[in-house]
Parts: C-alpha cells; sequence; structure tokens
C-alpha cells in the first residue's frame, strides 16, 4: 500500500486527523461486530426468543436513529470536535451499562446507550474524513473500513473465547473504551474540518442523493443480516455450537478485510466506486447462496470467507458516493443517511427474527439474497442518474 501510495497516490496524506478518524472507526466498528455475537450470548443466557433477541438490534437502530436526527444541528451548534469527544463520552456510559446487566431490562437500554454514542463517534469521523480528503474520499473510507475489519476479525474470535472463561465475555467490551480514552489524552486538540457554511451549503440536498442513500442502506441490511444470522445458519448447516458459530463468524470479517484491502488498492483512482460495488454484488450473492445451500462444515466456513470479500466493500464505497453526491451537504448527508442505516439495521434483523420464529432460520435468510438483487438494481438507477446527469452539462 506504501508503494501504491507513492506512484499513484499523489496528494493523499495521512495526517493526524486522518489517523484519529480512522482509530475511532475502528472502535465504533469493535461494537457494530461485537453486537451479532452478544445478542446471541444474551439469547442462550437469557432464554430469549429470536424475536426477543432482534429487539436488541431495533433498539441500536433506535439509538442511532437520535443520531441522525441530531447530528446535523449538534455539529452546527457545538462543533465537530465537541460532538466527536461527547460521543465517546456517550458510549464508554453504553459499554457500562450492558456489562453491568444480567437482565434484558438492563441490556435493552445499555443497547440503546452504546449505539446512540458510537454511531454518533462513527458519524462524526465519516464526514470529517469525507470533508479532509474530497475527491478521494472513496480511498480514505475504504481504508478506514480496512482498519475496522481488521479490528472486527478479532471481536468475534475474542468474545468467543472469552465466552468460555470465567470473567465471561463482557469485559471484552471495555477494550474499545481504553483506546478512545488514549486518544483523547493525544489527540483532543486536533483540529476537524468543519462543515460546508456558504448559501448552498443550506439548501435542500441534491435528488441524485436519495438512491446513493438507499444503496447505503441496503449494503448495511445485507451485511447485518450475516452478522446476526450467520452464526444461527452454521449452527444449524454446520452443526457448531454457540460459542464456536460466534467464533467462525471472523471468517466473515477476514472476508471483509481482504476485500477491503483490494478495494483500498483499487480505488486509488477516483471514479470506480460503482464498478466495485457491482463487482462486490456479484461476490456476495454467490458466496451467500453457498453459504446458504451448503451442507459441509468446511464448505459452509469457506462460503462464509467469500461472502464476507464481497460484503466488505459495499458500505464503505456505497457511503462515499452517498457523501459525494451531497455535495456541500455532507453534515446533512451524513444524517439523512445515518437515518436510512439505522432503519436498515432495525427492520431487517427485526424481519428475520420474525420469520426465523414463524418459519425457520433457513427458509427466512431468503431475504438476504433479495436484499443483494435490490442493491443491484438501484446501483443501475444511481448509474443512469449520472449518466443523465453528466448529459445534461453543457461541454
Amino acid at each position: 500500500m506504501a508503494a501504491v501510495s507513492r506512484a499513484e497516490g499523489q496528494g493523499f496524506v495521512r495526517d493526524r486527523v486522518t489517523w484519529l478518524a480512522y482509530c475511532s472507526i475502528s472502535a465504533y466498528a469493535f461494537y457494530i461486530y461485537a453486537l451479532g455475537p452478544v445478542v446471541n450470548f444474551l439469547r442462550t443466557e437469557l432464554h430469549l426468543s429470536y424475536t426477543l433477541t432482534s429487539l436488541h438490534s431495533t433498539l441500536w437502530a433506535a439509538g442511532a436513529v437520535g443520531t441522525g436526527l441530531f447530528f446535523a444541528p449538534l455539529t452546527r451548534r457545538f462543533g465537530r470536535r465537541a460532538v466527536f469527544w461527547w460521543s465517546a463520552l456517550v458510549t464508554a456510559v453504553g459499554v457500562g451499562v450492558l456489562i453491568v446487566g444480567h437482565r434484558v431490562a438492563v441490556t435493552l437500554p445499555g443497547t440503546t446507550v452504546l449505539a446512540a454514542g458510537c454511531t454518533l463517534l462513527g458519524a462524526t469521523s465519516n464526514v470529517v474524513l469525507s470533508d479532509h480528503h474530497r475527491e478521494q474520499r472513496d480511498r480514505a473510507l475504504v481504508e478506514a473500513n480496512v482498519g475496522a475489519s481488521a479490528v472486527g476479525v478479532a471481536v468475534p474470535a475474542l468474545l468467543g473465547l472469552l465466552a468460555g472463561t470465567a470473567g465471561g465475555w463482557r469485559p471484552g467490551l471495555l477494550l474499545p473504551v481504553l483506546c478512545l480514552a488514549c486518544l483523547y489524552a493525544l489527540l483532543r486538540g486536533v483540529p476537524m474540518p468543519s462543515p460546508a457554511v456558504s448559501g448552498a451549503a443550506r439548501g435542500r440536498l441534491p435528488g441524485g442523493f436519495w438512491s446513493a442513500c438507499g444503496l447505503v442502506a441496503l449494503a448495511v441490511a445485507i451485511e447485518f443480516c450475516v452478522i446476526f444470522y450467520g452464526p444461527p445458519l452454521l449452527s444449524i448447516r454446520a452443526g457448531l455450537a454457540t460459542a464456536d458459530a460466534a467464533a467462525a463468524l471472523s471468517l466473515f470479517i477476514a472476508g471483509e478485510l481482504t476485500g477491503r484491502l483490494a478495494g483500498s488498492w483499487l480505488s486509488r483512482r477516483p471514479g470506480r466506486a460503482e464498478l466495485l460495488i457491482g463487482i462486490a454484488l456479484g461476490i456476495s450473492l454467490a458466496g451467500f447462496l453457498a453459504l446458504w445451500l451448503g451442507r459441509w462444515a468446511a464448505a459452509e466456513l469457506v462460503a462464509l470467507f467469500v461472502t464476507g470479500l464481497g460484503v466488505g466493500n459495499l458500505y464503505p464505497l456505497s457511503l462515499s458516493l452517498a457523501l459525494g453526491a451531497g455535495g456541500d451537504l455532507t453534515d446533512r448527508a451524513m444524517a439523512r443517511t445515518q437515518v436510512a442505516i439505522s432503519a436498515a439495521i432495525a427492520g431487517a434483523p427485526l424481519l428475520l427474527g420474525v420469520l426465523s420464529d414463524r418459519a425457520g432460520v433457513l427458509r427466512a435468510v431468503a431475504l438476504e439474497p433479495a436484499l443483494i438483487v435490490a442493491a443491484a438494481a438501484v446501483l443501475i438507477a444511481v448509474r443512469a442518474g449520472q449518466r443523465s446527469l453528466a448529459g445534461a452539462v453543457p461541454a
């Protein structure tokens, strides 16, 4: 990557702002990837139904919706740096509540608070990267998610291993909080790019933004369906125990990491996002069909890795398209996109939970290939809209 950066990445500088955003996105990703194993552990410990288990993801989404509704006003009122560090503190509070909770009446609000804090942290980091790198936001966002995937590879395995110890899996949730505390001690004075304040920045989001925003929501729904229902699917198909299936989810994250490493290299030249998303959708569909229909444990694990290989670039590249389509309205575009993301987090796993309780997991996960096909259709619409816009611009 260093060689590529020297040869073709002129002007792309990873300064303190960039590294701070990279690290905070990794902290956010830790809890995103931990949520699937955590709710499966809670389902086993507290004897929850699939529907009540999925309610944790719904309340996670509710906390994230608050982020989407108030993100732009908060950054305008207090500035991005203040919002960033306060969101880190709220994240720590949510983690504390979730750790001490051994009843669903505690774990549900703890999940909500944690979601609000870490989602606000991730949203601020994303807009900072987007505005800081502008035309090279594709590369910045993909690289940020390379680090996030590297963290995510360890999370399911770490929690799976800790679940078998006397202390349990809960202390593992403290690691990102400690990292955020170190970042605050070292980089709390780093300036962050301010939101645009021009007249254009107070207008409406362009029409083309909304289809790109929908693509982000579908990308998140595709990923979360695997994160939440990959372990139960492995338990059914491969016969793995709950802890082993949760640990095996690391293969999915490893696939995402591999895909994003390739994506960071391929996206070094701007303008490739749509092509890369199309390729990623094809790989995702092939991998999940093999996972869904397979019958051998080894083949299931390989299919899980291949699914992650495709899914890995869907979110960062579609987010780059959405923020780019927002023009100078980066904070507002991120806020609206966050609401769409939250709806996907709430709707897709909860729908899968309801369908699983009624028809079984194997039939319910037919939702996943349907989401991939829908994302391909939206991508075609995004591409057609951009071509129309380019044709309307005078030479």
